[in-house]
């Protein structure tokens, strides 16, 4: 399985750098394309590096990099997550404004029919916001927020991750066990 995974800058980056390190640890080839907020994000929210980030990709790309092997529907891949997502992007994404790498990749990934997950991150949320997240739903786009879940009683923040990272990965028939399945605690 190949995987784009993008992570703006929103906040949550914790969701992007989780994904990444569960992707490596179930070895699912990854292309990473941060944005210059991103990086600003994990800085701001994390006691992360960018390099050690970086390092949990197979592949990484500059989000200014139009001529990324990404940016053509020819790359193979088998889907994408955007985790998170920022309403800038979302809203590029839903108009076609390829102006970033991470915003064409999205839109490749949805002209060659494969997988997009968006794990949007804002709130409230606008009536600007909900439509452009039905238009791309609509369009066959998985719109991922990551919503908490207490029926399993989380005890971490790790768990509130772990759990909307699955939740991703389930999308994709990745097996994992990032969190406990409904009925099995």
């Amino acid at each position: 399985m190949k995987l784009i995974i993008g992570i703006t800058g929103s906040t949550g980056s914790v969701y992007g750098i989780r994904m990444l390190e569960a992707l490596k640890k179930l070895n699912v080839e990854t292309h990473l394309i941060m944005s210059e907020w991103a990086e600003k994000c994990i800085g701001m929210e994390t006691d992360y590096e960018i390099d050690y980030v970086k390092s949990l990709a197979t592949n990484t790309s500059d989000e200014k990099n139009m001529a990324s092997s990404v940016s053509s529907g020819t790359h193979q891949i088998d889907g994408m997550i955007v985790a998170p997502c920022s309403m800038k992007t979302l809203s590029a994404i839903a108009t076609g404004y390829d102006d970033t790498l991470i915003a064409r990749a999205a839109g490749v990934t949805i002209k060659e029919s494969r997988k997009l997950i968006l794990m949007v991150r804002e709130t409230p949320l606008s009536a600007i916001h909900l439509e452009n997240m039905l238009k791309l739903s609509r369009l066959g786009t998985v719109i991922l927020p990551p919503v908490t879940e207490f029926y399993t009683k989380p005890k971490s923040i790790d768990d509130i991750i772990n759990h909307g990272v699955g939740k991703c990965l389930d999308q994709f028939d990745i097996k994992h066990n990032l969190y406990p399945r409904w009925g099995t605690f």
